[in-house]
């Protein structure tokens, strides 16, 4: 009988702290594919642990979204991947190389054009992929009769925003990046004086020279919010929503942003109450390696292991840019597990290992390794700041070059262009992030504040989008500044009124004074 008590104790906390009503909740997921697509694949797995119904939808030819699932249910529509080729980010990296040897204030200014033009055939065909959907009526139908409870989204492409509104649904962002630009500078306050714009390459201590690129990298992606973004989604708005809908007010209507961030790695700067950091939360513990690349990695012995990927999309480094890499690894005591999927570099040494595919996060915790040579995307850079493993930056496209100045800046990374490296230059860089003991002490550091939290990313994560849920929405976490006309948010109405009045009240004290001066001299000439 003793036993039965603590038992049935057990079982009554367990039940009471259940949460009762999220259990079995229907949650459509519009997601990005390619290296956004891992992360949000880690937050479904862990949603579908606890009970939810989750429909994917997603392109019947997607890169990485699975058809067949075991923790979603897939809906095939139109999306990027049936039009957009995986060489278009080759071919556009080779010209990204090109403007890297333009001048600094320069060189940010030309990759921004090259992403214009990537921004405006991608809205482009997300404006008529979403248009397809909304003009089938039996797919619409099919829809708004699952009776979904959330929208969870990635708005890097917005068609989960467009289908989240229309449906009415709670609307939860997993994002770091929206449109054109960081998320940041969608919702929040965002002073140009101290906060850089994503693609400046800039830090948030600038002089007078940065903060004047600060502000024209700012009003450039005004233009290409209003001009080519907005554009490409009017047609759409005016056909299937209310008169006067526009683009920014529906990305606004979110409840919650989960933002894939740290104010350990970002620059601290104004933020907003439906703001929920999660940076790291696709990290883990690292688990056991096959038994091949565990023998490789205690082949090492006490030099250790370098770690080399360039992330998922881009695979065309120019030929003679890979041979210096290789030949300057061969110069290296340590061993070198390198992810390259193209021709062997004909100066590749011994002590080099190329696979096809790693296991970056596994590696990354493993205790024999030293370093990582990555190109700065963020899935990367939270997994060696979880592990405490500093950087050989190698930046190729998009955030890259911004997240690798925020880790150098901290004294955790080091950063080589791609469009300069030589041999002599890699090599020096690299025994530099091995031989300097600051590196990794910095990047340990960072790794001890990001594990220094009440709660883990994940539970962050999961505990508000259950709370979307339970509440069916968060209004009451959203600024009214959203629905404030621009002139009123900058309050230019009050200040035009003030100024009128100002202006009024000096017309009339300079009449007053010139009307008594008058009566003083007439007064003065009669009396004379």
């Amino acid at each position: 009988m003793s036993s039965v008590i603590p038992l049935f104790l057990f079982a009554l906390c367990f039940l009471s702290h259940r949460p009762t009503c999220c259990d079995g909740s229907r949650i459509v997921v519009v997601p990005v594919d390619g290296s956004h697509w891992i992360n949000m694949e880690v937050l479904l797995r862990e949603l579908h642990s606890r009970g939810h119904s989750i429909t994917v939808l997603h392109s019947a030819k997607s890169w990485y979204i699975r058809n067949n699932s075991s923790f979603y249910t897939s809906v095939h529509v139109r999306m990027l991947e049936d039009e957009a080729d995986l060489d278009f980010y080759n071919h556009m990296l080779k010209r990204v190389m090109e403007c890297r040897k333009l001048p600094n204030f320069m060189r940010s200014f030309c990759q921004q054009f090259e992403i214009t033009s990537m921004l405006d055939k991608g809205h482009d065909i997300c404006a008529r992929a979403a248009a397809t959907m909304f003009d089938d009526p039996v797919f619409m139908k099919m829809l708004q009769d699952a009776k979904y409870d959330l929208m969870l989204t990635d708005p890097g492409l917005p068609i989960g925003v467009l289908l989240g509104s229309y449906l009415q649904l709670p609307m939860v962002f997993n994002v770091r990046w929206i449109n054109n630009g960081e998320s940041h500078f969608s919702m929040a306050p965002s002073p140009l004086s101290y906060v850089p714009v994503s693609g400046t390459e800039l830090h948030d201590q600038m002089d007078f020279l940065e903060r004047t690129k600060n502000m024209l990298h700012y009003l450039y992606s005004v233009y290409e919010q209003y001009v080519y973004i907005n554009r490409d989604y009017s047609d759409l708005l005016q056909r299937h929503f209310p008169p006067g809908t526009d683009f920014l007010s529906l990305q606004h209507s979110a409840d919650i942003w989960l933002v894939r961030a740290d104010f350990v790695f970002e620059f601290p700067r104004p933020t907003m109450p439906n703001v929920v950091y999660i940076a790291g939360f696709q990290c883990s513990k690292a688990r056991p390696l096959p038994a091949e690349l565990e023998a490789f990695m205690q082949s090492s012995g006490e030099h250790g292991v370098v770690v080399m990927s360039l992330g998922t999309l881009v695979s065309a480094l120019p030929r003679e840019v890979t041979e210096a890499i290789a030949a300057a690894f061969a110069q290296l005591p340590q061993k070198v597990v390198w992810r390259y999927p193209g021709q062997r570099p004909s100066s590749l040494g011994n002590n080099t290992l190329l696979v096809n595919w790693l296991p970056q996060n596994d590696l990354l915790g493993h205790p024999k390794t030293r370093a990582f040579v990555a190109h700065g995307g963020t899935n990367g850079v939270y997994e060696a700041i979880y592990h405490g493993v500093p950087v050989l930056g190698l930046p190729l496209l998009f955030d890259q070059f911004d997240n690798l100045i925020r880790l150098k800046v901290r004294g955790a990374a080091r950063v080589v262009e791609a469009s300069s490296l030589t041999r002599e230059n890699f090599l020096g860089a690299l025994r530099d992030i091995l031989e300097t003991p600051s590196y990794r002490h910095n990047m340990q550091r960072l790794s001890r504040l990001h594990h220094d939290r009440p709660l883990s990313p994940m539970d962050t994560a999961i505990f508000w989008i259950e709370y979307v849920i339970r509440n069916k929405g968060a209004a009451h976490l959203r600024s009214a500044a959203f629905s404030m006309p621009w002139y009123s948010y900058h309050s230019l109405d009050v200040a035009v009124l003030l100024v009128a009045l100002s202006g009024a009240f000096l017309w009339a004290s300079v009449a007053v004074c010139s009307l008594l001066c008058c009566r003083r001299c007439r007064r003065k000439t009669k009396v004379e």
